[in-house]
């Protein structure tokens, strides 16, 4: 920054952040010279080379810029992450081939491979998209068809329970508990009785029936518990039925006090209807995703076309490609490759040059005379030139 009161670069970075650097150098809080003498501006100048790498590298920073802004505004809707894409140095090395060497084939080509590669990438979220529709459409259906189950068991023990309940004059239910070796039906010495349950019995894995109620079962479960880091074992009370599941009130523990503690089974009964109703909602709620999965599993990768079209496109180029980057033949008479040439002596040269392959004479012949084929002197043929012969081209 001079007295022009502007910033210069002389080269592009290749972090946006790192051209952010640079600019903030000037265009900052308490910069006072600006501010009194450039109207609080700064200029930034950036210089770059027409048809350089100074292109790609702008164009790169924008690509960069515009994803670390839809990152951290979550607006992540339309872009990927491709971390194999580039090296370290920001470019992938096919694209370097392409910008420095002026082929304007292998520039497309590399273009066409990036899409390509995205194009592939697309289709194979598009398989485990389906893959995982397909999975969660079993894992529903599994689901749904436990819980019809459940409700079909829960409905039967609540027409059970409304066929056989008494009710007070205020509407409440009267408690028909009947304990197992309880020698009074007074509410009161029951629940004495149950806190003794639940103090001394042990049941091990099963569940043991230890009375009844308007013709269910009352049950007490010995478990395991956790307290203070120490294993132990808690004794849980349920009430069942004909529809086989357990109803519990206060998760299965039994209040202190006797007369609410008989009181807990006839509440567990109670729970029958939230139960049902519980059932029924998460039964409609997995019913609305199974149009969704079936529609995902039976839909297509509607870029298949376009995907087939980038390949044949990227094949013809490799071809032509191929035939521009084909060295020139220097000779039409070329033997096909593995055959041998009879050797037979060039035209204009005499019998001394017949040892020489054939091959190397076409060579010479092509070289313009950079190359020269001689042979050493040869007595006794009776031929006056003793000092021998060469050909120069």
């Amino acid at each position: 920054m001079g007295s022009e009161m502007c910033i210069r670069d002389s080269d592009s970075p290749w972090r946006p952040s790192d051209l952010e650097q640079r600019e903030g150098r000037g265009i900052r809080k308490g910069n006072e010279v600006t501010k009194l003498y450039a109207g609080n501006k700064v200029d930034v100048i950036i210089y770059a080379v027409e048809k350089s790498l100074d292109a790609y590298k702008f164009n790169l920073l924008h690509n960069k810029q515009l994803f670390i802004r839809q990152l951290k505004q979550n607006r992540m809707g339309v872009r990927t992450i491709d971390e194999g894409g580039m090296d370290e140095s920001g470019m992938p090395f096919s694209e370097y081939v392409a910008v420095l060497s002026g082929n304007t084939d292998l520039l497309e080509k590399a273009r066409l491979e990036k899409k390509i590669a995205g194009l592939e990438s697309e289709r194979q979220n598009f398989i485990r998209s389906k893959s995982s529709s397909r999975h969660r459409l079993d894992d529903t259906q599994q689901e749904m068809q436990r819980l019809d189950d459940l409700i079909k068991r829960v409905g039967r023990d609540l027409e059970d329970f409304r066929s056989r309940v008494e009710l007070n004059e205020d509407g409440s239910y009267k408690n028909r508990l009947q304990i197992d070796g309880a020698e009074s039906a007074d509410p009161k010495f029951i629940g004495k009785h149950l806190n003794h349950i639940a103090k001394t019995a042990y049941t091990g894995d099963e569940a043991k029936a230890i009375g009844t109620i308007y013709g269910f079962t009352v049950l007490v479960k010995t478990e395991l518990s956790m307290k203070d880091g120490f294993e132990g074992v808690q004794n849980r009370f349920y009430v069942r039925g004909e529809g086989n599941y357990l109803y519990q009130y206060n998760y299965g523990n039994l209040a202190a006090d006797p007369r609410l503690a008989s009181l807990n089974f006839i509440h567990a009964l109670g729970t029958i209807e939230p139960t049902l109703e519980k059932f029924r909602k998460k039964y409609e709620e997995q019913a609305k995703d199974i149009p969704q999965l079936e529609e995902i599993i039976a839909s297509t990768w509607r870029k298949e076309s376009e995907l087939a079209e980038l390949k044949a496109e990227a094949a013809r180029l490799d071809r032509q490609i191929e035939l521009t980057l084909k060295p020139v033949d220097t000779s039409n008479n070329d033997p096909e490759e593995g055959q041998q040439e009879p050797e037979s002596p060039t035209p204009g040269t005499d019998d001394s040059l017949r040892h020489i392959p054939s091959r190397l004479r076409q060579i010479a012949d092509a070289s313009a005379g950079r190359i020269i084929i001689g042979s050493t002197p040869r007595h006794g043929h009776g031929n006056d030139d003793s000092h021998g012969k060469k050909m120069k081209m």
